[in-house]
């Protein structure tokens, strides 16, 4: 990696550092959640988390551009935008579960370039970034291999859908694999890559849900798109699809896709 993107990636862990120290003080202690209009939770910690992100980020790089969930886009046309989730799992943390995670991604020209996925509560962190290994806790890590599907382990955020055609999109590929697992969050990815688990569907996300997943999937040797079999961008749509093996990935692919 050259010498700025080592940098980048330095940077990147300082703000999972970062987010990490404030959401361990703040879990599992009393906190304030609302419900945003659709309907899913937000917490005061969600909102600190982020914005100090943001204020480190712009300290660092005003020049750059940053997309959160919480707080929106700005400069978002820069060449360099970090896309950030302060709480993946927000329903994981208000409710004490560990799982939740902190999403840092780096995106140049539209494309995801750097991921770091962070579970501070259980202290375990992925690190992804185009070129390098991806790396868990500082050790390089690689997906399992899945030829068939009848074989694989699935992770899905929920089966349940506003929209009946992912439902049953979803439940073509469930009724043809070993194993579903749900509710794991950006868990699931990191598992993925570490070569645990197979494959990861879901569906009505927004970028900062699986931009920063993308390196760290890619960089353990699997392979993450839209349903459509396109490459993650900071323009893509609301579907994501990650498999450690290219035949798992394919044969899912096709199962999404039946009428």
């Amino acid at each position: 990696m050259s010498g700025h993107g080592a940098a980048m990636l330095q940077f990147a862990n300082s703000l999972a550092d970062a987010s990490g120290a404030i959401l361990r003080r703040r879990f599992r202690q009393n906190i304030r959640v609302e419900l945003k209009g659709d309907n899913s939770p937000v917490s005061d910690a969600d909102r600190e988390t982020e914005g100090e992100l943001r204020r480190l980020i712009g300290a660092a790089f005003p020049d750059h551009g940053v997309i959160g969930e919480e707080y929106g886009a700005d400069r978002p046309e820069a060449e360099f935008v970090w896309v950030l989730d302060p709480i993946d799992g927000t329903k994981s943390f208000i409710t004490g579960r560990p799982l939740f995670g902190t999403l840092i991604a780096l995106c140049r020209a539209t494309k995801p370039v750097l991921g770091v996925i962070d579970h501070p509560a259980i202290g375990e962190r992925w690190v992804g970034a185009s070129g390098q290994p991806t790396r868990f806790n500082g050790a390089p890590v690689r997906v399992r291999p899945c030829g068939n599907i009848a074989d694989a382990a699935l992770f899905g955020s929920s089966p349940h859908s506003v929209r009946p055609s992912n439902e049953a999109a979803f439940d073509r590929v469930r009724r043809a694999v070993r194993q579903v697992l749900y509710s794991s969050d950006c868990y699931a990815y990191g598992l993925i890559a570490s070569g645990f688990a197979d494959l990861c569907i879901e569906f009505g996300n927004g970028i900062h849900d699986f931009l920063a997943v993308t390196p760290v999937i890619e960089g353990a040797g699997g392979i993450i798109t839209d349903w459509d079999g396109r490459a993650l961008t900071t323009r893509s749509g609301d579907k994501v699809l990650a498999a450690g093996d290219p035949a798992a990935h394919r044969a899912a692919l096709e199962l999404l896709g039946a009428a």
